[in-house]
């Protein structure tokens, strides 16, 4: 699997595996039968094959001692006479396989692939050479581009070690260098059908599926990646390292559950293994079970109660659960702990918003914009703060430097949301050609959005401006939602201002039903088709309940038609 390694720097393909591509390298290392030489002596041959005629005794001893001699010049930092020495090692003992693999990877890390060759031809000679000497052999002839030479070396490790992965890797990479994708598959399935039961072998197997997956686009590649990768989990597996590589796959294949449940078990049994918190973070913020991403940070500060990136990711949490009181206390300590990180002061201004303290978010984005150069996040929670305190003149002036600053960096943020919310500060600020002009754009973007497709209608029915127009948008949002009282209202009314009062009463009537709570616009709405339909009394009762729950502008509106309905002994219309 070293080979696996080497192949990763020439593969144009294999610079863009990205999920995979740490397991994968990380198993060129785990399941090597190499030996670094700085860490163990050259081996002799097992004992009852020595041979110990006094050329061989003689060869082993050149080898051991050159092999010391390269150990004491690399210390020296002398790595070009460690090299020669470690060259003339394995030149000497040519059947010392680990010494040969050892030397061999050396000279292709120092991109000297010609006197690599040279070594494992002289390795591979012999009749007993094996299936893994023959693999490098592979990965060198196609390191010097002689394709052909290299599978033929490839098919001779398969045929000598049918049940190691790495003549398989070599000969699909081969394919894959020449864009022979559909033959690589038939190596790699022809891996796959060998009676192995290693995990390592199939964790590695199926990196090389996700490699070809990658590089075409055969639907069946998939599947077959996670058919080596739960083969690989069934033989249960406990090193730290393939514990990640099953974590890492599942991940990347989009089986986030099982990642997560590797990670968990790396976690248990390696507490202390880099970078596991931050996945299982990751994962489960992806799965949106905030709970255990809120279990994972509070460990993480626990173990680390300076991290403000930790705090950050608290704050925004609760403030997704829908707990600002909570998310306010994180994003504050997030500021406290480092004042140059800027994500935490958006939020906090977004908590502080929902808690209706406008003054407290404007304060805080004045910090922000004291700190950091103007963006679109800053500009957006600036106008969502004016809007809450009804101060649509700076609403708009905000929302509108928004659309400056996307136009000119963020194309992305121009979404039909946005371009709602910019129509609807205008509306507020009676700006009602330029609300007109956002809203059509934000349905032009989605044709389905029924809050915009029902603002817009509802604001031509207020105004009494492109009626028809505005029944065929309601009646569309209300098609989308037929359930949301909203909707429901804004249609009866059109119809009302269209005179087809009697057309309108059942949608009216339909809303107050479906209403969670009881509205007042809905029953000024009722009194008034009520009115028109010359029902005096019924319109009486609906505008004195609407009375009984106006708190704001529309309270003298409503009083003037009640004291116009009794004055006339009947209903204003």
């Amino acid at each position: 699997a070293a080979i696996l390694c080497v192949m990763l720097l020439r593969s144009h393909y294999w610079i863009g595996l990205a999920a995979l591509g740490a397991s994968l390298l990380a198993g060129c290392v785990a399941s090597s039968p190499v030996r670094k030489a700085s860490a163990a002596p050259p081996s002799d041959a097992a004992a009852d094959d020595t041979d110990y005629s006094p050329e061989a005794v003689e060869r082993r001893t050149e080898a051991h001692a050159r092999y010391a001699h390269g150990v004491i010049r690399e210390l020296n930092d002398e790595m070009d006479g460690a090299l020669t020495e470690y060259r003339a090692a394995a030149v000497a003992d040519p059947a010392n396989e680990p010494l040969v693999l050892d030397v061999s990877e050396r000279l292709l890390r120092l991109k000297q692939p010609e006197k690599a060759l040279d070594l494992l031809l002289q390795a591979t000679a012999p009749a007993e050479a094996s299936g893994v000497l023959f693999a490098r052999l592979g990965l060198i002839y196609a390191l010097l581009g002689k394709l052909d030479a290299a599978m033929a070396a490839d098919r001779k490790a398969i045929q000598k070690a049918p049940s190691s992965l790495a003549g398989y890797q070599q000969l699909a990479l081969v394919h894959l260098e020449k864009k022979q994708l559909a033959e690589g598959l038939k190596v790699l399935d022809e891996a796959a059908r060998q009676p192995v039961t290693n995990a390592a072998y199939f964790a590695d197997l199926s990196g090389l599926y996700v490699a070809f997956g990658r590089a075409g686009r055969d639907d069946t590649i998939k599947p077959r990646a996670l058919d080596a990768l739960n083969r690989a989990a069934a033989q249960n597996p406990d090193s730290p390292l393939l514990l990640q590589k099953l974590a890492e796959g599942y991940d990347y294949l989009g089986e986030p559950g099982k990642a997560a449940d590797y990670y968990l078990k790396l976690q248990e049994r390696f507490p202390r293994y880099p970078g596991i918190r931050e996945k299982l973070i990751q994962l489960f913020l992806g799965a949106k079970d905030r709970k255990r991403a809120m279990e994972q940070l509070e460990s993480v500060i626990r173990e680390a109660p300076t991290n403000p990136r930790a705090y950050y990711f608290l704050g925004s949490l609760a403030l997704e659960e829908k707990k600002p009181k909570e998310a306010v206390e994180y994003l504050q300590k997030a500021i406290l702990l480092d004042a140059n990180y800027e994500p935490p002061y958006y939020d906090l201004a977004g908590a502080q918003i929902n808690l209706n303290d406008s003054p407290a978010a404007l304060a805080t984005l004045a910090r922000a914009r004291a700190k950091f150069s103007q963006n679109f996040v800053g500009e957006y929670y600036t106008a969502l703060a004016y809007n809450r305190m009804k101060d649509y003149s700076n609403a708009v002036n905000h929302f509108t430097a928004c659309e400056v600053i996307a136009r000119a960096t963020e194309t992305n943020r121009l979404t039909p949301t946005f371009y709602f919310q910019l129509g609807a500060a205008h509306e507020r600020f009676r700006q009602f050609e330029e609300a007109e002009k956002y809203f059509r754009q934000s349905i032009a973007l989605a044709p389905d959005f029924s809050e915009a497709l029902n603002y817009l209608g509802y604001m031509w029915a207020e105004r009494g401006q492109r009626l028809p127009e505005a029944q065929a948008m309601i009646e569309q949002a209300v098609k989308l939602e037929p359930k949301n009282a909203a909707f429901l209202d804004s249609l009866g009314w059109v119809l009302f201002k269209l005179n087809k009062p009697r057309e309108g009463l059942p949608h009216i009537l339909k809303a107050i039903e479906l209403n969670d709570e009881p509205d007042s616009t809905l029953y000024d709405h009722l009194g008034d088709i009520y009115a028109a339909l010359q029902e005096p009394q019924k319109a009486r009762a609906a505008w004195e309940k609407a009375l009984t729950l106006e708190p704001n502008e529309h309270r003298e509106a409503i009083q003037k038609k009640l004291g116009v309905s009794a004055s006339s002994g009947s209903a204003a219309p």
